[in-house]
């Protein structure tokens, strides 16, 4: 199922995608006022099933929390609607997207009076940056703009408002001839990428900024940590300072939609050897192995779509 086509649920009902509106008055339009999930699944050879669907519905939950909005559904509800959804669309690997936002109602910055509605799309979307960046890796540079500092804007929470920093931070990017950015925090420290977490190694260390560094605390970087130290690998987090990037053995970035993909260049420096390397790639291996199904589940990450 391509961009576009297919059935979306809304409010409870499944639509098709055409007819998955909203007016253009919503409260979300003019201030941003939404929450989301971006969630992956894939075929695993015994059938298409939802990569960790219970923790992603959890964070939606927990950015609503944080932004006082009230989801008219239970979670266990929108997680059926989730497998549903990719039903419905009988798609085996796909990538999902749980939207809560405030419609229509007053105008004004208090969104309190505004009814949230929530819908569920769901459609076949490969590599974010690139079959070809999983083994040679994409080009990165440290953005000008920084991520929010801890008292201004929540990065705990997955809010379609935060994501005009990430914007800006990939168009100039971008535009500069790069795939990707790097954003620093408030103190001058690595943060994060405009949808990715971050990943150094050094010494045979692995190291990723804490979530005191504005970061979203990715659910594909919580399944890094694990596998890391499944396989006796060292990792740290801790606050990181932006040269320690260009000195670095390898970096990589992990995030739903980006995976597990290798950076070869920050601020055309070379990193390491200019691609893929070795933890990358042991790193690479533990996490394809399982969502691909080589390897059996044993963290209970995945949800069958029956």
């Amino acid at each position: 199922m391509s961009f576009g086509q297919g059935k979306i649920w809304y409010d409870g009902k499944l639509v098709d995608w055409a007819d998955a509106t909203c007016h253009v008055m919503s409260h979300a339009l003019h201030y941003g006022s939404s929450v989301f999930e971006g969630v992956r699944c894939y075929d695993t050879g015994k059938g298409p099933a939802i990569f960790r669907l219970n923790d992603h519905m959890r964070r939606l939950y927990e950015s609503a929390k944080i932004y006082r909005m009230d989801i008219p559904f239970e979670q266990s509800e929108l997680e059926q609607a989730v497998i549903d959804t990719v039903r419905e669309n009988n798609l085996q690997s796909c990538y999902i997207r749980p939207l809560a936002f405030r419609g229509l109602g007053a105008m004004g910055v208090n969104p309190q009076t505004c009814p949230v509605n929530v819908v569920i799309a769901a459609w076949s979307w490969g590599k974010y940056l690139g079959e070809e960046a999983m083994e040679a890796g994409v080009s990165v540079r440290v953005s000008s703009w920084r991520r929010a500092a801890p008292d201004t804007i929540p990065t705990l929470a997955k809010a379609g408002g935060n994501y005009l920093n990430s914007q800006l931070i990939k168009m100039e990017a971008t535009d500069d001839g790069f795939d990707e950015g790097i954003a620093l925090d408030h103190y001058g420290f690595v943060s994060e990428g405009s949808g990715e977490n971050i990943f150094i190694v050094r010494n045979g260390a692995i190291y990723t900024p804490p979530s005191s560094s504005s970061i979203l605390p990715g659910i594909t970087r919580h399944c890094v940590v694990t596998l890391a130290r499944e396989l006796g690998m060292k990792i740290r987090q801790q606050v990181i300072p932006r040269e320690a990037l260009y000195v670095a053995d390898e970096v990589f970035f992990t995030g739903t939609a980006a995976e597990v993909t290798p950076v070869s260049k920050i601020d055309n420096i070379v990193i390491g050897e200019g691609r893929r390397g070795p933890v990358t790639e042991k790193i690479q291996s533990a996490f394809f192995d399982i969502v691909e199904g080589r390897k059996e589940d044993t963290y209970g990450w995945f949800t069958p779509v029956v």
